[in-house]
Parts: structure tokens; sequence; C-alpha cells
């Protein structure tokens, strides 16, 4: 079931899971991304949830397990952020132009939306639970069934407990001032900023602390990290994927566009990790020859929140190949090819941006 409305010019790779992003022109048009053009990533259909009868779960290494309805979550203290969600197969496409991926989803480069949402401070729900002294991980689960080669079992995956514990991190229930969408975990989600799409658990109806990280398949064997000369495509064997790379993608003008000779204004958005902040975008008309200081135009100041810049470049009659850089506050860069990222599951791909376009 899709529940989710979509602009009609939206790119669906799949019905039921419904997993779709929005073009890149549409993306980049502004600061906060209406539902309407946020990304989809499922691997389940959405469940329908009756919010009367909802309830999360709160146990594992805890003092007392508290089960909790949708409005004793809102009793607790509502907070807000503005932060960025990217799927970890954002870009996935330009990897699988370097060596196939056989069964894995083209994702472009719009698998990311930025939004300002509201909720309860996870630290809060887990603190009023107590929190044990053994407990290394936050583990999530939601009420969205994955059919496996086993059988059916619910999306899952978690993070370390001093990330849960940080005050960005959410049990939302609002996104852009509006209840959350069905499709975008109605009635309850978890927002981790900094951190993978996956980690942000939809329709959450469980939270276990524990010593080890969740075992779902989806934290153990999915989404996680090994390198191109592995000699195996068995993911199991690499390191779960947390916070994001530093990232830089155009927007605006979109690849194979015929432009005008003169001056050309490229836009964009750049993302850092892990609270880092995005210190320099640089872009280039020939390739990365020669490179251009873009201008941040918002988002510079939210450390959660993608930034979003522009560039004016004097293009002559021919052939371009627009590139875009990022630098964030730890001093970090982009590699320069796909190639140097290439990884069996397609994952983080942060290489340069790459827009070929035609002046004249």
């Amino acid at each position: 079931m899709n529940l989710i409305d979509k602009h009609p010019s939206t790119i669906v790779h799949g019905e039921d899971p419904f997993n779709a992003e929005p073009t890149l022109g549409r993306l980049g048009r502004s600061f906060l991304t209406p539902g309407e053009f946020f990304y989809a990533r499922n691997h389940a259909s959405a469940p329908e949830v009756d919010p009367e009868r909802y309830r999360l779960v709160v146990s594992g290494l805890v003092g007392e397990s508290l089960e909790l309805s949708l409005d004793d979550v809102r009793g607790f203290a509502k907070s807000e952020v503005t932060a960025v969600l990217q799927c970890a197969g954002n870009r996935r496409d330009e990897l699988i132009e370097v060596a196939s991926m056989p069964g894995e989803t083209p994702w472009k480069a719009g698998a990311i939306g930025n939004a300002r949402w509201a909720g309860t401070p996870l630290r809060e729900v887990l603190l009023a639970a107590g929190i044990g002294d053994e407990a290394r991980h936050v583990a999530f689960v939601g009420l969205d069934e994955v059919e496996g080669e086993s059988g059916g079992f619910n999306y899952g995956g978690s993070i370390p407990t001093e990330k849960a514990l940080g005050p960005e991190v959410l049990l939302a229930y609002e996104m852009n001032g509006e209840p959350l969408a069905p499709g975008h975990g109605f009635p309850l989600r978890v927002v981790v900023p900094g951190y993978i799409g996956a980690r942000s658990v939809k329709w959450v109806s469980r939270i276990e602390l524990r010593r080890t990280p969740s075992d779902n398949h989806y934290q153990a064997n999915e989404y996680r990290l090994l390198p191109p000369g592995a000699g195996t495509n068995d993911l199991s064997g690499g390191f779960a994927l947390g916070e994001t790379p530093v990232n830089a993608v155009i927007c605006e003008p979109e690849s194979g566009e015929t432009l005008p000779m003169g001056s050309v204004t490229v836009r964009g958005y750049a993302t850092a990790g892990g609270g880092r902040r995005i210190e320099w975008v640089d872009v280039s008309a020939d390739g990365g020859k020669s490179w251009v200081q873009a201008e941040l135009v918002e988002g510079r100041d939210e450390p959660w929140a993608w930034s979003l810049w522009e560039a004016s470049l004097d293009l002559e009659q021919g052939k371009h190949e627009i590139v875009v850089r990022a630098f964030d506050s730890s001093a970090v860069t982009q590699p320069s090819t796909a190639a140097e990222v290439w990884n069996p599951g397609g994952y983080a791909n942060n290489s340069w941006h790459r827009v070929g376009v035609n002046v004249g």
C-alpha cells in the first residue's frame, strides 16, 4: 500500500513496497522539502495504524519497562529539529555505472529530503524507563512487516546509546508543521539526524536497550559497507553504516540540458553527517580542472540540515561537465570518482557529482 501522495513528476522505483524520489530540479527549490517531494524508501507495504490502539513498548536493559500510548508520548515536552534524511543508497546509479549490482534499486541523487521534525526527544523516554549500566545500543522495531526467505519479520535497526541520548534524536509525530503522513511513519517514527535514513525507523512500536547492536536483518546483514576488493557480496562481514559522509549534489541544471551561452546559475544541496557543518562548496565548469566558490544561501547554521548553495558560471558554446565538491567543518572533502567508493551494496556514494550540459 502506498499511502503517500507524490507529485506526478516523481521517479517511482517500485510500487509495493513503494520506493520513489523527486527529480533534482524539484528537490532543490526549497530549504524544507514538501511531503510530495520527499523521497520514500520502504522494505514492505506501509501499515495502517489505529492511533487509539497504538502502543510503544520500551524494554530490555531498563529500570522499568514502559508501554506508552500516543498521548503518553505526546505528554513529554515537545522538541523540534531541522534535519536531513538520506537513503544510504542515494546516488547508487553512479556506482552501478562502475560495476553492476543486480537486484539493487538504482537510486539517483534525489533519495534525500530536509524537514522540520517535531516530537518527543528519545532521551526523555529512555530516562523515564531508566537506562541500565550495560546498555550500549538502542534498537527500534517498526510495524511494517517484511517478507523474508524464512518468513515475515518487522523492519528494525539500532544506534549507539550515546547517540540516542543526543537532544536532536526524536520520536517524531510531526513533519513540517503537519502530522506525519501514513507513508512517512504515522503515528510515530524515529528521526536520527546525521545518520543514514535506515536508522530512522518508521511506525516504531518497540524500543529495546541492549548490550549489542540490533540483530534485525537490516542491521546485521544490510546497510553495511564492504571494500571493493572484499571478494564477497556477503555484507554481514562489513561494518554497519552510521553517520553519513560529506556530500554535494547539483540540482540545477540537470544532466542533458541545453543552456544559453553566458552566465548560468548552478544550484544544489550539500550535507555533512554527525552534526558537522558544510564550510565550503566548490563548482567547476571544466570537469574539475578549475573551481569557483559557491555561496551557501541557506542552512549553514543548522548542524543537522542540508545547506543549499548556488554559483554563477560563465559558459562558452560547447559541451561542459559541471562538477561540485564540498568541505565540512572537520576539513574532510569528497573523493573525485565513483570508482573510489564503489562497494557491493552500493552505499554512501559521496564522490564528486557531475552533470553534463550543452551550451549554445
